[in-house]
């Protein structure tokens, strides 16, 4: 029995395919926006690199959470000022004699809108030294906890996700080694990843291969949607032999 091809589907399947890979490609495009301005600048300097990903699991252990945060995703929200204010008394063991009279003023003004109980929003809480102070250690990266809650979270979601598109794109007509490797490489370079978070938040090396898988990650998914929107509509059966 001749394997399914996309001159196969019905027009109401092939309008149902490409709408999903539509959705996925643009999801996928908000997804690298989301990583680029959650981890540019989490080394102080602009663009996304290699040391903001080893510093968002391993940390940036010569400074603090916050002074890490005030420099990097929050440095928008706070002057220039009073973020040398916060640092110099970051750098001075953060007392908490200067708490109440030189940092939670700063803190008014930029941070407690969000980082309070009466926000009601799940951030931590910045109107007590107590709450502040935890922030005030040196960085070590993203908790254990929280990285076992991503990976798993991932590792569900973009399984499922890969599987659909891997439904969809093999039924197009390409070389079978070509099409094995495109369905089976971002398995792999999904568990390689996330593998390598917790590689990465103990030795900051690791977020080389970090970067490497989610670039084979993307890379397969982009060939496998693209060759398949294309063939979805353009691909013809091919005349019968006489």
């Amino acid at each position: 029995m001749a394997a399914r091809r996309f001159y196969d589907c019905t027009v109401s399947e092939k309008l149902l395919y490409t709408a999903f890979l539509l959705l996925v490609g643009v999801g996928y495009l908000m997804a690298l926006g989301y990583l680029y301005v959650t981890h540019a600048n989490n080394d102080s300097k602009p663009g996304l690199s290699v040391t903001d990903v080893a510093d968002s699991y391993y940390g940036n252990r010569s400074g603090t959470r916050l002074e890490a945060a005030i420099r990097g995703p929050m440095a928008g929200y706070i002057q220039e000022e009073d973020r040398h204010v916060m640092v110099a008394w970051l750098k001075d063991g953060a007392p908490e004699a200067d708490y109440a009279t030189l940092i939670k003023p700063i803190l008014q003004k930029t941070c407690l809108a969000c980082h309070s109980t009466a926000s009601g929003r799940n951030l931590p809480d910045f109107t007590t030294y107590q709450g502040l102070h935890e922030f005030a250690k040196v960085d070590t990266g993203m908790s254990l906890t929280s990285l076992l809650k991503l990976s798993h979270i991932h590792l569900f979601g973009i399984s499922l996700l890969l599987f659909a598109i891997g439904f969809i794109f093999i039924q197009a007509e390409v070389q079978v080694w070509f099409k094995r490797f495109l369905v089976l490489s971002p398995m792999v370079a999904v568990f390689v990843d996330i593998m390598s978070w917790f590689l990465t938040k103990w030795d900051p090396v690791y977020a080389y291969t970090v970067v490497i898988a989610g670039a084979v990650l993307g890379f397969s998914m982009a060939m496998q949607m693209l060759i398949s929107l294309y063939q979805i509509w353009f691909l013809k059966r091919p005349n019968a032999p006489r």
